[in-house]
């Protein structure tokens, strides 16, 4: 009953408190962060660069008459053939006059000129670079802290410390500070500091103040100087095989956009502290040349192992990729490895060819030995090694061609070829193949891949675009793979394979719906009789979901998602879930307050049936939760202008659980049948 009167008090309020809806979040990017998190054992990305980038095209749109390849594929939102049309249109009829003419560009339709319409602008004056003291002047500073916390006490605090050798000693709280300064896209710098919750500050093992520090300065455009990082920053290679720090998307419903593009060199200044370089970068351009140069040294997290044995020196068992520092254990794991990293890219660019050819290598202070596990025997081992590849892309009508060919130090290779098919101005089609052998191993890559990492592969993919009248659009992939080796939790080499089809509605601004169908089978070890070998078995997984958007007028929108998965359905592990929810969104033009509210149910019938449901956040966050069980969730997000420099962000969520006394596991583990969050960003503009 409890329950019931909170939802009817949130409804009731729904018309006055509001979402932050800010960031540039489509259907199709909250779907395919949903497979990130699902793919990353339910770990949600720190990487908010991304969403840094688009809003920042919010205030200085890309200028189109003036922008080229590289700029317009920042966006992530055009396929090569659309962006390959635009340069050509303009070179055919020359500078846009305003932004209706881009209904003339082959493969521009409504739908996407929509998508595009906050970051783009149409401009018949040289955009000027700026001068070094324009740069240093005319830009933006921004201060933003944010903090979070469970309220819930875990088990890991409750601990008492005079006992216990494993718990959290520092406090609940999550801490995150950032400064940036930015004129425009061209000049950017920053710090950024963070510390996670259970982490201690400014004592104990954190006598420093925050866990983590990261400091950047980019800039980029002067002379042919293309891109200069001093700090922290990423590296972007080829397809992924080599090297890919950055966010990078794999299936979803945007089945044509497939490949990796992007610059070789961006700022990092997110909080997530292990897929970054730490040193300095330059990318150089003459004509159709250009020439990346990088070299980092940082120290990174990893499992040290003394050997007292005297038969052997100490090594490292495992690297660290969680980022926490809270138990004794992590703390003694932070830093312990020496990483020293460099490497480059030389490309050439001819009208419709580019050529690349990318390398990068490493330099550890103590060698990497995995635990002697079958799955481990092509694992990467040693004090050394190296990555390094060929890519290409071509133009030819209709056709867009790719790829990339690495191999190692040990010369072990891999291979990515993908083609992007224009049939008609109505059927766009993808296709990939990739061949990765079992003893390719690369550090921070990020391919068009089944796995999470780029090895022990053989695949191909096949989707398709169709567009049969002005609302409607179907959007459908197949594709099936096979792993030639051992794999975690699966003792012996599998295959499997991969569906998705998807129908569209948008026939105006103000409504939108999808209706999915997705379904995959992967191998696993299965052993209830608990045999001497597991056997291994495909563990089919269906779901079905149906997404409404309704915007009722100009400040409010209603949406509702409904999602029902069916998991090994015919097996001995057969389970079922299920969710739903209502969103209440309230932006109102040019007013200071504005908001969302969640309501929603869910009911699984164990980890394997579990769901992701995107949720809104405050300002450059997001969050992705996993649902299984059996609960109710809501949150409450709002945001208020408090004038022009000052911008507030609040978030209350809170999951109630049926029939559970323990949420969590581990340290994590709460007693109770609720769990909450809060959340406060406040941000500051001069």
């Amino acid at each position: 009953m409890r329950i019931f009167f909170v939802w009817l008090i949130l409804l009731l309020l729904a018309a006055d408190i509001a979402a932050q809806v800010t960031e540039p979040i489509t259907t199709n990017t909250e779907q395919q962060l949903e497979n990130i998190t699902e793919n990353n054992e339910d770990i949600e990305t720190e990487d908010d660069a991304y969403l840094q980038e688009m809003v920042q095209f919010i205030k200085n749109p890309i200028e189109l008459n003036y922008a080229d390849a590289a700029a317009l594929n920042q966006l992530r939102m055009l396929t090569p053939m659309q962006v390959h049309n635009f340069i050509l249109y303009r070179n055919l009829v020359g500078k846009l006059v305003n932004l209706y003419e881009l209904q003339a560009v082959p493969g521009w339709d409504i739908g996407t000129i929509q998508k595009l319409r906050p970051y783009i602008n149409v401009s018949i004056q040289v955009s000027a670079a700026g001068t070094v003291k324009r740069r240093l002047k005319n830009g933006e500073h921004s201060i933003l802290l944010r903090a979070s916390q469970v309220p819930e006490r875990s088990k890991g605090y409750l601990l008492d410390s005079s006992i216990a050798t494993n718990f959290y000693p520092g406090s609940p709280q999550k801490y995150l500070f950032r400064y940036k300064y930015a004129y425009r896209n061209l000049l950017q710098y920053g710090i950024v500091a963070e510390k996670d919750a259970g982490e201690q500050f400014f004592k104990g093992k954190q006598k420093q103040g925050f866990d983590f520090y990261s400091a950047h300065i980019f800039v980029r455009k002067v002379g042919i100087i293309k891109a200069l990082a001093i700090g922290d920053f990423t590296v972007n290679l080829g397809q992924g095989l080599t090297q890919w720090q950055s966010l990078a998307f794999k299936k979803s419903a945007a089945v044509i956009n497939i490949k990796r593009e992007g610059e070789i060199l961006r700022p990092y200044n997110s909080a997530g502290e292990i897929n970054f370089h730490r040193g300095i970068g330059i990318t150089l351009t003459k004509k159709n040349w250009q020439l990346t140069m990088f070299g980092s040294y940082r120290n990174i997290d990893a499992n040290f192992v003394s050997d007292t044995s005297q038969t052997q020196d100490d090594f490292i068992s495992s690297l660290q990729t969680s980022g926490y520092h809270r138990t004794k254990s992590e703390t003694a794991d932070k830093g312990i490895q020496r990483q020293l990293a460099f490497g480059g890219n030389l490309s050439y660019q001819f009208k419709r060819l580019y050529l690349g050819i990318n390398g990068i290598q490493y330099r550890f202070k103590f060698p990497l030995i995995k635990s002697a596990e079958p799955y481990n025997f092509y694992a990467l081992s040693g004090n050394s090694f190296g990555n390094y590849s060929i890519d290409y892309s071509y133009t030819f009508k209709n056709l867009h061609l790719f790829g990339e060919a690495a191999f190692t130090s040990n010369f072990d290779k891999a291979f990515i070829n993908g083609v992007l098919i224009s049939a008609s101005s109505k059927i766009d089609l993808s296709l990939v193949y990739r061949n990765i052998s079992k003893s390719y191993q690369s550090l921070y890559s990020n391919g068009f891949t089944e796995n999470t990492y780029p090895t022990n592969e053989n695949g191909f993919y096949a989707g398709v675009s169709i567009s049969p009248a002005n609302a409607w659009r179907i959007d459908a992939y197949a594709d099936f793979f096979k792993f030639p080796w051992l794999r975690y939790r699966v003792d012996a080499p599998s295959t499997g394979s991969d569906y998705l089809i998807q129908l569209s509605y948008k026939p105006n601004k103000q409504l939108e719906i999808y209706t999915r169908f997705h379904s995959e089978s992967k191998a696993i070890n299965v052993n209830p009789g608990q045999l001497t070998l597991s056997p291994v078995t495909r563990q089919p997984k269906k779901n079905w979901r149906t997404q409404v958007s309704y915007r009722i007028n100009t400040a409010i929108t209603i949406r509702n998602r409904t999602e029902i998965l069916w998991f090994d359905k015919k097996g001995l592990a057969a389970e079922e879930g299920f969710l739903t929810y209502v969103d209440f969104l309230y932006k109102p033009m040019l007013k200071a307050f504005s908001g969302v509210i969640r309501l929603q149910y869910f009911e699984t019938d164990g980890y394997n049936s579990r769901l992701y449901a995107y949720e809104n956040d405050v300002l450059y966050s997001f969050s992705i939760p996993v649902f299984y069980d059996k609960g109710l969730r809501y949150y409450v997000n709002i945001n208020y202008d408090i004038n022009k420099k000052i911008t507030l962000w609040i978030k209350w969520a809170q999951t109630i659980y049926n029939d559970k006394t323990l949420i969590g596991s581990g340290l994590d583990e709460i007693k109770g049948t609720t769990k909450s969050e809060v959340k406060l960003q406040v941000q500051y503009k001069f």
